[in-house]
């Protein structure tokens, strides 16, 4: 073998395990970000399934003072029209 391609050999080697080591530290890095990923779409999860387990108690307690407005002024209504009637 040349001198030539001695050399580039070592070069190609070089090349190849710097690319080598870049691949493996970008595959942890990776690795390591989807556990971070994970960790906050369970939270999420949680804090969302919270909200709506408030809303949903909120909603059962509004829908019968809402009805009841409803009716009262419905009430009101008619005993406008039936004091205008007399």
């Amino acid at each position: 073998m040349s001198s030539s391609s001695e050399l580039l050999v070592i070069i190609l080697s070089i090349a190849l395990a710097v690319f080598l080591v870049l691949g493996i530290t970008l595959i942890i890095y990776l690795i390591v970000l989807t556990h971070q990923i994970r960790k906050i779409t369970n939270s999420a999860e949680r804090t969302v399934d919270s909200i709506e387990s408030v809303v949903s108690k909120i909603s059962k307690v509004i829908t019968p003072i809402y009805m009841s407005e409803v009716i009262k002024t419905f009430v009101n209504k008619v005993k406008k029209n039936k004091k205008g009637d007399e």
